[in-house]
């Protein structure tokens, strides 16, 4: 039951089976002090009024406890004929429970009690652990947990519980030893003893995280690359004549990096984050020219078909006056145009090539690809981006680019192999978007204002949320409002395209392009168009039940408006009832366009776990740390594990030796070392 409900198979897992929160037992309250905000209590005092009341499977013992402020019920549901036998009328007890109320007085149901005399010991802190209701069903329960892991620790003793970190680090980090910790993890003397026990627990986690990606970063530094050593004609002439507008200086930067790391002769491995329309595919144009200077082939891999068409037609556009082909391939890519580009790609003739996950497949083979550039890698699989390592003798040089700003505490986590360069500037030209919040109420002067835009020559996205847990739900709630919008927007006069998950890719692909075009005016949507969909003449994206959404998929759908020169408008419409979290993520859309400031926010008030795509990472699951709380520990722990790694690679120091057990213990699925 243990190892099926909490994976606990042995007492080892036991130990490591840590309280999530203590009861501070040192303390004693006064039942006068009970209010609406009291949890749990611990009182000392007497017990009068004994009595059984109800018939049958309702009867129930019922008490008064008092103490020298005031009276408080105590109830019993099971076990009353043994409670009441144990019980002595005018007694003095010590209690402890948690607190209800029943019309407005105060109450405690089963408290834990035991009779004060001169051997009762107040308690320290009492640990609190998770279960489950199928446990609890069983009669395990916190207390159950408490017991088992006592009685554990009175049959084991320091050595059964050896230490992993060397002296030197417990020395300079201030760290207590590993059996004190998981002692006092579950049972502190003191708040202080429970707090050291968290440190040094914590610090040991996000340790065995930065090794581990120490270790991958040695890999990349040692893994042999094409050396890209020119920057020839096709670079320095799309540079010099055919850039429709200035770089800004972050992308200038970037470029240098990436020129910098492709010229070692070790391969790249870089992370490229920019916030929505910050120019990275021009920066990813010009990584595939270097390449091309260099005599290798370049591929621009995205996560979607609408996303890759519209990555060809600007590369294509951008590339058109040097006279450069530029391919396609994706899973539509069919017949006589597909063999040609497979073709086309083995002979070297087609040396950029855009397409999606059909990339990767056994038929595409290259004549010598040097540039892999994953644009919204999260969407793709581990195993998948592996894959694009095996298309040369020698992996190409890889650049993941991402439009979803990651917070530096994630970073370090998730992509602490990599070399990340920023591009923190908009592109000349690009106005900020205006955000507003609106509610139910003002829906009719939105629509007036959306008819205004339309009526300039504009268009209008109207997305909707997606919930998967309640598919049909959603569904239903979009069909309605294309009815209302319909109301607002009749056909006569103005041309709807609808796009969402439930249509095959043919259709949906069609109604895009109806938008793209220009040929409809709204498109209503739910989030697959989320990412990577450029329509400059789109200049209002209205969001409905935009509480429904987290602060970053809020800000990658407002980036999907304000692509062209002309004042775009993001619209928060929200019920006009919200919930204090909701109103926070409204006024922080509408407060800042800084989409790392945005990420940082929503990761400090949803946690690491739940933002886009970092669930597949394996990483995340501490049992204690927690990366947003702990990023002081996690920049100690980054510190120490790149100096360890340095001075002793293989882990081969016999001091070192309880870290590589325990990172040989914990392998996580690690193939994400091939991330790139």
């Amino acid at each position: 039951m243990l190892r099926k409900e909490l994976e606990i198979a042995t007492f080892g897992d036991l130990l490591y089976h840590y309280p999530y929160r203590y009861f501070d037992r040192t303390k004693v309250d006064k039942v006068a002090a009970i209010n609406a905000n009291t949890e749990y209590v611990q009182l000392l005092g007497t017990i009068i009024n004994i009595f059984e009341e109800g018939e049958g499977r309702k009867k129930r013992l019922v008490a008064t406890f008092y103490d020298d402020t005031g009276q408080i019920e105590l109830i019993w549901f099971q076990g009353a004929q043994w409670m009441k036998k144990s019980l002595v009328d005018h007694g003095r007890y010590i209690l402890f429970g948690k607190v209800s109320f029943f019309n407005s007085a105060p109450n405690i149901a089963h408290p834990e009690i035991e009779p004060l005399n001169s051997e009762t010991t107040i308690p320290g802190m009492q640990p609190v652990y998770s279960t489950t209701e199928k446990l609890r069903a069983k009669g395990i329960s916190n207390r159950s947990f408490a017991k088992i892991t006592q009685s554990l620790f009175e049959k084991i003793k320091q050595g059964d519980i050896p230490e992993i970190l060397p002296p030197y680090l417990l020395s300079q980090y201030q760290l207590c030893n590993r059996y004190n910790a998981i002692k006092w993890i579950h049972f502190p003397d003191s708040e202080e003893q429970m707090q050291a026990a968290r440190y040094r627990l914590k610090w040991e986690e996000l340790l065995a995280s930065q090794l581990k990606i120490a270790q991958l970063r040695l890999q990349h530094t040692v893994q042999q690359g094409w050396k890209f050593d020119k920057v020839g004609d096709n670079f320095n002439g799309f540079y010099n004549h055919h850039l429709p507008f200035q770089l800004t200086g972050a992308q200038k930067r970037v470029l240098k990096e990436i020129r910098v790391d492709t010229a070692t002769g070790k391969q790249m491995n870089r992370l490229l984050q920019g916030d929505v329309g910050s120019g990275k595919t021009m920066v990813a144009v010009m990584s595939m020219l270097l390449a091309m200077d260099n005599g290798f082939q370049a591929c621009l891999m995205a996560p979607t078909e609408i996303l890759a068409q519209q990555h060809y037609q600007s590369v294509r556009e951008l590339l058109a006056p040097m006279n450069i082909q530029v391919a396609i391939l994706t899973g539509s890519t069919k017949g006589k145009e597909r063999k040609e580009t497979l073709a086309g790609l083995q002979d070297g003739s087609i040396s950029i090539v855009v397409g999606t996950h059909a990339l990767l497949e056994d038929t595409v083979v290259f004549n010598n690809l040097g540039m892999a550039i994953i644009d919204e890698q999260h969407r793709f699989g581990v195993a998948q981006r592996s894959r694009l390592w095996k298309k040369n003798s020698t992996p190409p040089h890889v650049l993941v680019m991402t439009a979803t700003p990651i917070p530096r505490t994630l970073a370090m986590t998730l992509y602490g192999d990599l070399d990340v360069s920023v591009i923190d500037e908009l592109p000349p030209g690009r106005q900020e978007i205006k955000t507003v919040h609106r509610n139910e109420m003002r829906r009719a002067n939105v629509m007036d204002f959306i008819k205004n835009e339309i009526n300039k020559g504009r268009q209008a996205y109207i997305v909707y949320p997606l919930i998967e847990e309640s598919e049909k739900m959603d569904y239903e709630s979009l069909m309605a409002g294309f009815e209302q919008v319909k109301v607002f927007f009749p056909e006569h006069k103005y041309n709807i395209a609808m796009v969402h998950g439930r249509q095959d890719a043919a259709e949906r692909e069609r109604n895009m392009q109806r938008f793209i075009s220009g040929n409809a005016h709204i498109l209503v949507a739910t989030t697959v168009i989320e990412v990577g969909v450029n329509v400059p003449n789109a200049s209002v994206m209205l969001i409905e039940s935009a509480e429904r959404f987290g602060l970053s998929q809020l800000h990658q759908l407002r980036g999907r408006v304000g692509r062209g020169a002309e004042q775009s408008y993001c619209i928060l419409l929200t019920g006009n009832k919200l919930s204090n979290e909701s109103a926070e993520r409204m006024k922080i859309m509408t407060s800042t366009s800084n989409g790392f400031v945005i990420a940082e926010k929503d990761l400090a008030m949803r946690g690491p776990g739940d933002l886009s795509g970092t669930r597949q990472s394996g990483l995340l699951k501490f049992k204690l740390a927690d990366i947003v709380d702990d990023s002081a520990i996690l920049e100690q722990t980054r510190i120490a594990a790149q100096q360890i790694i340095s001075n002793d690679p293989s882990l081969t120091n016999p001091q070192h030796t309880g870290i590589r057990n325990i990172l040989l213990q914990e392998k996580v699925a690690n193939n994400w070392a091939k991330i790139s």
